[in-house]
């Protein structure tokens, strides 16, 4: 089988080569297993797959033998190994403590994901613990998964975390689609590092029930692909309520909302935008600097007005004092209902498995963990309260709110992931797009947009309308 990766890696292209007997189900999955032999597990070693699914050829074969329905019938999607799947594939985070741990159930997005005929074709290699264990752990490093390779620069660029392998996996075309979770910059750093689209959804779009948690005020899961049209698509099929995670309720959207039907070239055509600055540019190099003003040149081609100088509350101001006190309370909730095969069910049991196997799993240390396990755990302590009431003056009020009101704006534009924290704070989306590559080292850079909470349809036409009228995204290239 032959692919072209700069012109037809997409799901309208698979869905084609099914509708058009051209290529089965069986035939992609191959197709994807051989590229993940070729390129993940030698050559480069990427290393950005965690396990394959040993059922991923039998479902295959069971879609072909059945009624092509759903809209992503037969396409394969790998999601990131802190996703439960109640199936033969374990569910660790990278976490060593963990290595032998199944889940009992699929998370509602991958409920979602298998009946709109996706193959579940495996789970990606993450920042151990999505990077909520040491405060000086690389990006793509897991006790239990090694280090995760950028295929723009094997071993010499970042991959961008904590969701760096789904964002490997997708840009070296080793499945067309991949679920990563984020709770502050986790879907937008791997995704602008790796070159391809990134969608951080307005919280409560999606559920959080079945993925091991950090801040149940942040966290959420998210697409990545190759494309704005497949990003919409899966944004698409894994949103929806779910009883069991309240705040999934208050989405204006419902289940199986069509987001494709925002994306319209024209878009950009009058729309009004501002560029973050002040210290949000602070560590731009000059190659950084050339892309993004070709990026805002390319908007105000395409139409839009850009205000290039909109200020922000700076990214110091503000603590991790929430995410420390709520991933005591999310991570034993989670570690307290898995079975007896786990090594651990709770954060404390975690950090002395560690401490007793510290040859392999405390490489980088466990700082975090220890200063999440010295908090009570209830959230009763004022500290907690006070800083998340903080957090979102910081985020909303004063923040990207006051900055859309200011200027009569649509969205807000950062550089990469470097608005992650304040949109992650504020719940709000973002979304993030390939706007070219330094010239100095290659390395990718993304342009994001960001807005108010459930504004993904604004953004959503917006980012398309910047991919159809630039372009710029390429696949990376490995030596045959």
């Amino acid at each position: 089988m032959r692919v072209n990766l700069e012109e037809d890696y997409d799901v309208p292209y698979w869905r084609r080569q099914i509708e058009q007997n051209t290529f089965s189900a069986v035939d992609i999955v191959w197709f994807h297993l051989e590229r993940i032999a070729t390129w993940d597990q030698s050559g480069p070693s990427l290393n950005s797959v965690a396990e394959l699914n040993p059922d991923a050829l039998a479902i295959a074969e069971a879609l072909d033998a059945g009624d092509r329905r759903g809209p992503l019938f037969g396409v394969p999607v790998m999601v990131k190994d802190n996703i439960d799947t109640g199936d033969k594939m374990h569910t660790t985070a990278g976490s060593l403590a963990l290595a032998e741990s199944y889940a009992t159930a699929d998370a509602p997005l991958v409920v979602r994901l298998r009946r709109a005929g996706a193959i579940l074709l495996g789970k990606t290699n993450l920042t151990e613990l999505a990077n909520f264990m040491s405060d000086h752990m690389p990006n793509g490093y897991s006790g239990r998964g090694g280090q995760v390779l950028n295929p723009y620069g094997p071993g010499q660029l970042d991959t961008g975390g904590s969701s760096a392998g789904s964002g490997v996996a997708v840009a070296a075309g080793l499945v067309p689609l991949a679920i990563g979770t984020e709770t502050s910059g986790s879907i937008l750093s791997p995704a602008s590092q790796n070159s391809v689209v990134g969608i951080k959804p307005s919280m409560g779009l999606v559920s959080r029930t079945g993925i091991i948690p950090i801040a149940h005020s942040q966290d959420t899961a998210g697409p990545m692909t190759t494309t704005v049209r497949d990003a919409a698509l899966v944004l698409g099929v894994i949103a929806g309520p779910d009883p069991n995670d309240p705040i999934t309720l208050s989405s204006p959207f419902g289940e199986a909302h069509d987001f494709t039907q925002y994306l319209d070239a024209r878009r950009l055509a009058g729309a009004r935008l501002g560029l973050v600055g002040q210290g949000y540019q602070r560590d731009w190099t000059e190659s950084d600097r050339v892309v993004m003003r070709r990026a805002v040149e390319d908007l105000r081609t395409l139409g839009a007005y850009v205000h290039e100088d909109v200020r922000l509350p700076d990214r110091e101001e503000v603590s991790y004092e929430v995410l420390i006190h709520e991933f005591k309370v999310g991570l034993n909730a989670y570690l307290r209902q898995l079975g007896p095969r786990a090594s651990v069910h709770s954060l404390g049991e975690l950090i002395r498995f560690n401490h007793q196997n510290a040859e392999k799993s405390l490489k980088y240390g466990q700082s975090i963990l220890l200063q999440s396990e010295a908090t009570r755990g209830t959230l009763l302590e004022a500290c907690y309260w006070k800083c998340r009431k903080q957090d979102l003056e910081w985020s909303r009020t004063n923040g990207i709110d006051a900055a859309l009101d200011t200027h009569q704006l649509d969205a807000l534009l950062f550089y990469g992931n470097y608005g992650a924290n304040i949109a992650a704070r504020a719940g709000y989306p973002s979304i993030t797009i390939p706007a070219g590559y330094r010239d100095d080292d290659g390395k990718p850079i993304g342009l994001t947009f960001t807005g108010r909470r459930f504004s993904e349809p604004v953004l959503l036409g917006l980012a398309y309308a910047y991919e159809q009228g630039t372009r710029r995204r390429r696949p990376p290239r490995f030596d045959s």
